[in-house]
């Protein structure tokens, strides 16, 4: 009985050494599917959870060629060749750039110009009707400085030369970093008017032109007096000055004697200019006179010898909205081309022209 008792117990022993190991593998297979499943769980709800991280994507400038095609199209009349040509409107910029401002100047200054000169053409864009241009068909503008300077690619090569491909990088540049960039001012294209050199001052819009527009005041100028076209004499006979007055005025000039005493200022504008002035029996703004005796400003002073008599003045140009020599010397003293055309033209913005 004893015998049979021991038996029992040794073939349970047996059976449980043997289903034992059986069961323990059975039990971590199924751990570690668990396991699996919970880290293919967590897996893929990372993977849906929204990222709160936004990558920046810097923005490439594109092509310089593209840019050049981008916009509406331009048509100019070439004066001299009588005809019609269609230019991009970002390509007229450029060519229009190329011919109003010097190509070497900074670049800082060369995109304010662009954006001066995309100004004056979206504006005359935005009209229905030019009255200006009825005689040049259904063309925009002109290359002359009636509307803005303009040279063709071909011109631009013949004139420049070797130096083409420097010139026209630096202008491509600028049309670049302003691409559809105008002026506004109240929501509305400015009239983005500039000139050579101040005399330390620019004008108001009113005292040079029948018009006063509120973003061209007067502001200080200093940086022209390092122009080249700062200071400018002109002499001529006291005969010949009488005679150019004369056909502007559309009457005889009358001198009771050759002496400084004969040209009375009577008026200076808030930019120090000539304003008004006696000369002789008559009386001229200073504007009148520039223009007459082909002067480079209205900002003149005289002296007479003998039957001569020179000019002398300070400044090129009318004075009024960018002075283009203070904007190279602003540039090269660190300012931004932003800078540059908010300083010349009072509380306006930089805004998208809007045209396609």
């Amino acid at each position: 009985m004893l015998k049979k008792k021991i038996a029992f117990f040794i073939g349970i022993l047996i059976l449980m050494i043997l289903l034992i190991p059986t069961l323990l593998v059975s039990m971590a297979s199924a751990e570690s599917s668990l396991s699996k499943k919970t880290n293919l769980a967590s897996i893929k709800e990372w993977k849906e959870q929204p990222s709160t991280k936004q990558i920046q994507v810097p923005t490439q400038p594109q092509p310089t060629g593209d840019i050049l095609l981008q916009g509406p199209t331009v048509k100019v009349y070439l004066t001299k060749e009588k005809k019609i040509v269609n230019y991009p409107l970002e390509h007229y910029v450029r060519n229009v750039v190329a011919s109003e401002m010097p190509a070497d100047f900074h670049i800082e200054a060369l995109k304010a110009q662009a954006m001066a000169a995309r100004t004056y053409i979206v504006d005359r864009l935005k009209k229905s009707h030019l009255s200006d241009m009825k005689k040049y068909g259904d063309a925009h503008v002109t290359d002359t400085v009636q509307h803005q300077a303009f040279q063709t690619d071909e011109t631009l090569q013949r004139n420049w030369g070797s130096a083409y491909q420097e010139k026209i990088k630096n202008l491509e540049n600028a049309v670049l970093q302003t691409s559809g960039q105008i002026l506004t001012y109240e929501g509305k294209p400015i009239y983005a008017a500039f000139f050579s050199t101040s005399n330390g001052k620019t004008e108001n819009s009113e005292e040079y032109f029948s018009q006063a527009y509120p973003y061209l005041k007067s502001v200080e100028s200093p940086w022209d007096q390092q122009s080249p076209k700062f200071e400018k004499t002109v002499s001529m006979s006291i005969q010949q000055m009488a005679t150019k007055l004369s056909q502007k005025s559309k009457k005889p000039l009358a001198f009771p004697t050759i002496a400084s005493e004969n040209f009375i200022i009577t008026k200076r504008s808030t930019g120090n200019r000539v304003a008004t002035i006696i000369i002789g029996d008559q009386k001229w703004t200073g504007r009148e006179v520039r223009e007459a005796l082909g002067l480079a400003s209205s900002d003149f002073s005289w002296e007479i010898t003998g039957d001569r008599i020179t000019f002398r003045t300070l400044g090129f140009g009318h004075g009024v909205g960018m002075s283009q020599w203070g904007a190279n010397l602003m540039a090269k003293d660190g300012k931004k081309a932003e800078e540059i055309v908010m300083h010349y033209y009072q509380g306006v913005r930089i805004e998208p022209h809007g045209l396609k």
